[in-house]
């Protein structure tokens, strides 16, 4: 690129000898292009740390900080610009975005699934020409405005189209990341909203083509349609050629296998091939990425080696430099006067008015409540990278000038800016219509009122699976005429990665959970063929669910899912596993917190599930199953909700269940012992809780007397103890149990003497600590740590009761909501 000098200087020398041997080397292109990566990097991460908190996405990061390492800010000082960002720098700063570019485009072409567009219902589609006519009308209308005021020279009908395109633009993975960010991407809004912005997507793509075939610079219009025509040819030659050949590689690389390095270079250039070949044709080098990405088989683990490859390099490293390569092109100081802002605000409400207005008339047509389909216009109305892209084509090819170029960069940022809290403000899905006839919110309730048992289980990767299908089968409950409906529910982080807007995509599709693709083997075929096959054997009803959110606020998508399901328990898996030489290996820390912020805030009961391979590593058939189910009870809230949870698997042919209750000797003294945890307190149990433990022993008692009239097997045993040594002596006995329940917080003298010499983790409580993590007890059987959901709780520590003294009232087994 040329400079302010009057004569050009010579091209850069790639590296520089050092300064020790008396160069500059902001003087050549290496270092100073690794000097304007890291400039960029740090400015954009600082900047998406400080939205983060008005939940703003990383775009609108990365585009106000383009503008501001650009004349507008930064820029203004010509010694900040001449040194960090000199004019001799510029192409190669634009030829690595743009190649950065390429490739991001080739994963966004990953994420559109022709198949998906076509399966399209008619109001997502009905919404999707919706907000792309009229936006359209509205952009071509500004454009008039415009050209008779500021945009004098431009040629007529390029500019129209372009105005049109910027306008009519809804940004398919920023709208992604708007609705994971405010918990409605698996909603029926978000599937909607994603829906349309597929459409969205792929027609502005094919106006964008138009209209960069129309905005040649010969002037014949036979060239226009030479370009137009041969842009079609190659999008036939790609689907009737290439795409069978790109089959043919997919299908020889198997799951579970590493994907073969030729192939993914064999890739990589046919998506630079078809850059060169649309760049040659006159459109642009973008859309043969794009194209390429598109037509690509999505199945199989081809797809996802490619992403896991390109995603973090091209995202992270490279297409920050496109936002600034597009922000040294933004003066904002080019908007003076009354008629360019007035210009401005004209580009934005017209921006807004065409889009939101088209989209909740047609809603409103469908049938979509009006908070929702004003929802829907404030999603639609996102703007992001592609508009940046048809920004940067139209300056670069002189349709639009530098005062339009930022007038149209502000308006994209303000659009996407207010998105997120118009939705909020307007659109409220944490207003539960359940609270009403949200009754059996604990498993003791439900037996009582012989309602069906709704119980939702979490699970972080398809290792939990058989152990989850062993315990569904075990729950159902054979003699019970009512049934069992569970809730299956994936915990998906979302990341800044493409990949998690892919993941998004599909749980768009189908509805059903996509599995990370670190794990062999087509994960969510599997899930789904294991649920289909247990519910069509058995008469329980199980429906796999996705929770796709950020770690620090995944807990909320488990405690809505299950006030809305009116789930009785919430049932976690712990933050640990198994090794093969049986020792602990933790999976993640951050699962840890997320059982505590479950545990304190769910509308039900709770368990946390301890897995040393329950049933073994695969579901057997229901007529072979067998478990042995041990109970301790000492008493207490929590202990009476595992008993009944147990009650109710004891149904089950296969079960026997031995309930192990434990009672004080005269000489057990509890005072003399040291409590070692340190968030879970145990206390003595007041009158009334000793009471409700007797009725509820009671109440087994007489279902032991029935048994000989039924398959139930259930054994009771009263264990009189006179220390803690032969409390661990007692739990000893039952080692060879294939499960543990036991409650998380125990009350009563016994419970109150108990202690561990480890206290890492609290959640499980003093036995849960006894059962996996003490020497004490050696056992390799599951736990299930149970806390029962009281209304009442008061919460002091995270998922823990408040101890109860005499002094202090009685806490009632269970209330009404």
């Amino acid at each position: 690129m040329g400079t302010n000098d009057t004569t050009c200087p010579g091209p850069m020398k790639a590296t520089s000898n050092g300064v020790f041997q008396g160069e500059n080397p902001l003087q050549h292109a290496l270092p100073l292009l690794i000097l304007q990566i890291c400039i960029v990097l740090f400015l954009t991460r600082v900047l998406a740390f400080l939205l983060r908190p008005l939940r703003q996405p990383r775009v609108i990061a990365e585009i106000v900080g383009g503008i501001l390492l650009g004349p507008s800010a930064l820029g203004k000082s010509s010694k900040f610009l001449n040194t960090v960002f000199p004019a001799k720098s510029l192409t190669v700063l634009d030829t690595l975005a743009n190649l950065g570019l390429i490739f991001f485009l080739f994963l966004v072409g990953l994420e559109l699934d022709p198949k998906s567009l076509k399966r399209t219902g008619k109001k997502a589609l009905s919404i999707a020409l919706a907000g792309i006519t009229l936006p359209f009308i509205f952009g071509i209308g500004t454009s008039f405005a415009l050209r008779s005021s500021i945009a004098d020279g431009a040629s007529k009908a390029p500019f129209l189209v372009f105005m049109g395109v910027a306008l009519s633009i809804t940004a398919f993975p920023v709208l992604a990341r708007i609705l994971a960010e405010i918990k409605l991407l698996t909603t029926d809004i978000g599937k909607i909203a994603l829906s349309a912005a597929a459409v969205n997507d792929v027609a502005a793509w094919i106006l964008l083509a138009l209209a960069v075939a129309l905005s040649g610079e010969g002037s014949s219009p036979l060239t226009s349609l030479w370009v137009f025509l041969a842009g079609c040819g190659f999008v036939l030659f790609c689907i009737f050629v290439l795409q069978p050949g790109m089959k043919w590689i997919a299908k020889r690389c198997p799951e579970g296998e590493p994907v073969k390095e030729h192939y993914v270079c064999l890739t990589l250039g046919i998506v630079l091939a078809a850059s060169f070949v649309t760049d040659l044709i006159g459109i642009h080098a973008l859309f043969g990425a794009f194209v390429i990405g598109v037509i690509f088989p999505k199945e199989g683990n081809f797809a996802n080696s490619l992403v896991e490859k390109l995603e973090d390099l091209v995202s992270g490293l490279f297409l920050p430099l496109y936002f600034v390569s597009s922000g040294l092109k933004t003066d904002v100081a080019t908007i003076q006067g009354a008629q360019s802002w007035g210009l401005l605000v004209l580009v934005i409400f017209n921006a807004c008015f065409g889009k939101i207005v088209g989209t909740v008339v047609v809603s409103l047509y469908c049938k979509v409540p009006l908070d929702e389909s004003l929802a829907l216009g404030f999603l639609m109305n996102t703007k992001g990278l592609v508009e940046l892209i048809v920004l940067n084509i139209g300056k670069d090819r002189g349709v639009l000038n530098d005062q339009i170029f930022a007038i149209m960069v502000l308006m994209a940022i303000f659009t996407t800016f207010m998105t997120t809290p118009l939705v909020l403000a307007v659109y409220k899905p944490g207003k539960s219509s359940t609270k009403g006839d949200y009754n059996n919110r604990t498993i003791d309730e439900t037996n009582r009122s012989n309602k069906p048992l709704r119980l939702m289980f979490c699970f972080q990767s398809i290792m939990n699976i058989p152990t989850i299908v062993n315990l569904i089968e075990a729950s159902r409950g054979t003699n019970r005429k009512e049934t069992l409906s569970v809730y299956a529910m994936h915990l998906m982080e979302l990341s800044e990665r493409s990949s998690a807007i892919l993941m998004a995509h599909k749980v768009r599709k189908n509805g059903l959970p996509f599995w990370n693709k670190d794990k062999s083997g087509n994960s969510s075929d599997m899930v789904v063929v294991a649920f289909e096959a247990y519910q069509r054997l058995s008469r329980v009803s199980v429906r796999p669910m996705t929770a796709i959110s950020a770690m620090a606020t995944i807990h909320e998508d488990i405690c809505r899912s299950a006030e809305r399901k009116r789930a009785a328990m919430v049932i976690l898996p712990f933050h640990k596993h198994v090794r093969l030489d049986r020792t602990w290996e933790t999976t993640r820390n951050e699962y840890r917190l997320i059982n505590k912020k479950v545990m304190e805030e769910a509308p039900c009961s709770v368990a946390i599930l301890v897995d040393r391979g329950l049933g073994g590593a695969t579901r057997v058939s229901s007529s072979d199953f067998s478990l042995a189910i041990t109970v301790l009870f000492f008493g207490g809230n929590d202990d009476r909700e595992a008993l009944a949870f147990a009650v109710r698997m004891a149904e089950h042919p296969g079960i026997s269940l031995t309930v192990v209750r434990f009672i004080p000797s005269e000489e057990f003294k509890p005072e003399n012992v040291k409590l070692e945890i340190t968030e879970d307190q145990t206390g003595s149990c007041s009158g009334e809780t000793r009471l409700v433990d007797i009725e509820a022993i009671t109440e087994l008692k007489a279902k032991l007397k029935e048994q000989e009239s039924s398959e139930c097997q259930i054994v009771y045993e009263e264990k009189i103890v006179n220390c803690h040594e032969e409390v661990c002596k007692a739990m000893d006995e039952y080692s060879r149990s294939n499960l543990f329940l036991v409650g998380k917080s125990p009350e009563g003298s016994v419970a109150s003497g108990l202690h561990v010499m480890r206290s890492d983790t609290p959640e499980l409580g003093p036995v849960g600590n006894l059962l996996t993590s003490s020497e004490s007890v050696l056992t390799s059987a599951s736990v299930l740590v149970v806390q029962q959901y009281v209304a009442s709780r008061d919460s002091p520590v995270v998922g823990v009761l408040k101890n109860v003294t005499k002094e202090d009232s009685p806490v009632k087994d269970t209330e009404s909501p």
